[in-house]
């Protein structure tokens, strides 16, 4: 027998695939398409085993559907654009595109080593040219559509990236890259208006049905969308009109004061001489509190009067306005109407400053005595004119209509969801495609200039604006309309633009002319498999929807989403903690390839756990999965020897033939299910594991020259089919083994014979008054009658019923009989 050596077998299987290009794609068929895809990396240096989980998943089902007769695609890339590249440059005085490529080199050489099936020739870098050329022209197809503009606001800044952030990449109110607290700045910026899509993006979530509830859930809850009214207070003494969003018009007759946000250009242009001093003062203390912090539930309320009042449209009294901490700038108008008896932070507020608390809503039959808190629950109507005495709600629609007849407001929907912030003052990112001419203004680069190059010889200060501003070659031009200088804009792309089409470049990924053809996405596309961590629920998914839904409506795609199926996959932690270089606990795969193979490895991370979960890494659960490998290579091997000259049909007569045919096919249709409908790859493994362990109990236990010899043959060949998108490198060299000159990857899928899965026997439990007293083995096609004279005739069974009066008998067909007895 051969010993099982996982470095010569993995190294020959793997130079084997790469030279006969195993892993190509049609790229049109007669064969159903089906394109899986998991989530590109970020090339910031080697690779981890809790990236190689992601990537194993993904090259099961894609070796499972090529099995199954698909024309699959699986292809992969590099996410190559962002911040650690350029960080890198100013800490090693490295230039960035050279860190990248070395680093992507490394991270294919990783995988490759792992035996991943991806079709290498669609491979991409998002930093290379003849890719963000295609990144910009989806920029300028935006531009066209007044989809991208330019616009002064508020900016979340990232001290230690040196750059601006979307609200997205900000998390409890710091950098999601790096952890530092995040400033607020005003900058001129790029702006994709993704929040002209918002009620699409919300309506179609519906259309997912492949995706995860939660997901759903987390973008549903960014997109924030909320149906109420746009009410019209005017301001004192100027006559203009004061407008703020509200979902509870029931309580316009509890507003006591107004409220702006901080950042609210309306501050500076409603504050009196006579508050100038209080309000610069309160903002000066406002700008050095974390946006996120001062927001919060429970945080402590500050603000300060503005000298102004605004007139309550529905009873015309007079309002101070004030500004204060707890309002965001972003959500509807920037300003709210405050009603501190219903609102919990507007209460607390009124509280600090002292203002009236007046209570409009109560619950039926009860006073509301003095409040401690604010009443949110809904109730009565009072102190609301002619809406007294009418439930909080049912009177909802009557005030808009009111509202809406008396030209005080009209009903409106909101959303929370703001428009996408893509510039960024960086300089390893895909160039915004604009030029700045004094006479012709903005003027967008033709698409025959494209790609505007990224220059090299740059320098890498972190000063707060873009190094290409300082690059005299990159930024001074000429105007492609009156041919006079010009000025190239400095800032790049938010690298995810980049990410939001990248799954729509691998179908043509070598095209100069465009950056696909219609015709090849539409039928590639939606991606049938998208997997990916959770982590990108908000981000990566919802700006890639919005990009897709824009093709979509400009012609190019056919598809309004571009991921039919979501599987999101669980975390690897190591000592406690999530597997990261910052806590010193990652898990090379190199050295574990080397150590126990790249198959032992790819079974490991499988069965650990239900793959959507997160598990603990154990190197003991690493050497229990190597004894399961030498176990199936031994049985496999001795198979093969003693069978390689065996062409019999099968010809089952022995009980224990019977039963190991039997587990095969119960395994085969176990296995199936388990990769096609749940993803529980951990339980498949344990069907594997339960069919070897029968396989050799059988060989164990009966004489090698009775051996079922057509039958082992039957089982290897169907085995190395189920185990070879798990661990495909052993179950190559078992297949060419047992004589096959094909390669396993094209072998057909086994199919259940349900012949195989019917009993000659059963047994059955007896219990007496509900306790098991016996277990009888019976003919599969046995009548009751038949079963209950064995069980009465059985001598455990029998000393339990003498004396007894038989009450009643209960059969459940081919489990159990139970005998009630008084």
């Amino acid at each position: 027998m051969m010993d099982f050596n996982h470095i010569e077998i993995e190294k020959k299987w793997q130079k084997e695939w790469d030279e006969k290009g195993v892993f190509k794609t049609e790229q049109k068929s007669d064969k159903e398409k089906y394109y899986v895809l998991t989530m590109f990396p970020y090339p910031s240096g080697t690779i981890h085993v809790g990236h190689v989980k992601n990537y194993v998943i993904g090259d099961v089902v894609a070796r499972y559907k090529r099995m199954q007769g698909y024309n699959v695609l699986h292809p992969f890339g590099y996410d190559a654009f962002g911040l650690p590249a350029e960080n890198a440059a100013i800490k090693n005085n490295v230039d960035p595109a050279e860190w990248t490529f070395k680093n992507i080199e490394t991270i294919r050489k990783q995988i490759k080593k792992i035996g991943i099936s991806y079709d290498w020739d669609r491979e991409i870098a998002t930093c290379t040219e003849d890719y963000y050329k295609w990144t910009q022209w989806i920029f300028l197809k935006l531009y066209e559509k007044g989809l991208a503009y330019k616009k002064n606001a508020a900016v979340n800044w990232c001290p230690s990236c040196v750059t601006v952030l979307a609200n997205e990449q900000v998390v409890n109110g710091k950098c999601e890259r790096c952890g530092t607290e995040i400033e607020m700045k005003k900058l001129e910026q790029w702006y994709f208006k993704i929040t002209d899509y918002s009620e699409k993006l919300l309506n179609d979530l519906e259309k997912l049905e492949g995706w995860p509830e939660n997901v759903k859930t987390m973008q549903k809850n960014w997109i924030g969308k909320s149906v109420g009214a746009e009410v019209h207070f005017t301001i004192e003494n100027s006559g203009k009109k004061l407008t703020v969003f509200t979902t509870r018009p029931d309580t316009l007759w509890g507003v006591t004061f107004m409220a702006l946000a901080p950042e609210s250009p309306l501050v500076e242009e409603l504050t009196t001489p006579e508050q100038k001093e209080e309000v610069e003062a309160f903002l000066n203390r406002v700008t050095k509190e974390d946006k996120f912090k001062r927001i919060a539930q429970g945080a402590k309320k500050d603000g300060a009067f503005t000298g102004s009042y605004a007139i309550n449209p529905v009873n015309g009294e007079r309002i101070p306005i004030y500004v204060a901490n707890y309002i965001l700038f972003e959500y509807g108008t920037g300003a709210i109407m405050a009603v501190p008896a219903h609102d919990q932070r507007d209460f607390e507020f009124a509280k600090e400053f002292n203002l009236p608390i007046r209570v409009v809503i109560k619950p039926e039959n009860k006073e509301l005595d003095e409040l401690s808190e604010a009443y949110t629950e809904d109730g009565i109507l009072a102190n609301s004119d002619e809406f007294n005495g009418m439930k909080n709600r049912e009177a909802l629609e009557k005030i808009i209509d009111w509202l809406e007849e008396n030209n005080f407001g009209k009903k409106s929907t909101q959303y929370k969801l703001r428009d996408w912030l893509i510039s960024r003052q960086r300089y390893w990112g895909a160039p915004i495609p604009i030029i700045y001419c004094d006479d012709c203004g903005v003027v967008p680069v033709p698409e025959k200039d494209l790609p505007v190059k990224l220059p090299s010889n740059v320098k890498f200060e972190p000063t707060g604006k873009s190094p290409l501003t300082y690059t005299e070659e990159f930024i001074n031009t000429t105007c492609p309309k009156c041919g006079k200088p010009a000025k190239r804009e400095v800032d790049t792309m938010d690298t995810f633009v980049d990410s939001s089409w990248y799954f729509l470049r691998y179908i043509n990924p070598k095209m100069d002319d465009k950056p696909f053809d219609s015709d090849d996405v539409n039928y590639w596309l939606p991606v049938d498999q998208y997997i990916g961590g959770v982590e990108h629920a908000i981000l990566h998914l919802l700006y890639s929807r919005f990009i897709t839904k824009v093709l979509n409506d400009l012609g190019y795609v056919n598809f309004p989403e571009p991921f039919s199926n979501l599987f999101t996959q669980g975390m690897i932690y190591k000592d406690g903690a999530k597997m990261s270089k910052s806590k010193g606990n990652v898990v090379s795969p190199d050295e574990m390839v080397e150590k126990y193979g790249a198959d032992t490895l790819r079974l490991y991370m499988l069965f650990m756990g239900p793959p959507e979960k997160d598990a603990e890494w154990n190197d003991s659960g690493l050497e229990g999965i190597a004894r399961f490998m030498n176990k199936v290579w031994n049985s496999m091997t001795k198979i093969i020897e003693v069978t390689k000259d065996v062409n019999d049909s099968i010809n089952l007569t022995t009980k224990e033939e019977k039963s190991l045919r039997r587990k095969l096919h119960q395994m085969i249709g176990k296995i199936t299910n388990d990769i096609e409908k749940n993803f529980q790859f951990n339980t498949a493994i344990s069907g594997m594991m339960e069919l070897i362990n029968e396989l050799n109990s059988y060989m164990n236990n009966v004489p090698e020259e009775k051996w079922n010899k057509p039958l082992l043959k039957e089982l290897a060949h169907d085995f190395i089919i189920l185990l070879s998108p798990f661990a495909p490198h052993v179950s190559e060299e078992l297949w060419h083994m047992m004589g096959y000159n094909t390669f396993v990857l094209d072998a057909k899928w086994p199919k259940v014979d349900k012949e195989a899965l019917k009993v000659d026997e059963i047994e059955i439990v007896i219990q007496v008054n509900g306790k098991v007293r016996s277990k009888i083995v019976v003919d599969a096609n046995s009548t009751e009658e038949e079963i209950k004279k064995i069980a009465f005739d059985d001598e455990k069974v029998k000393k339990y019923l003498e004396g007894h009066e038989i009450k009643k008998v209960i059969l459940i067909k081919g489990k159990l009989l139970n005998i009630v007895i008084k």
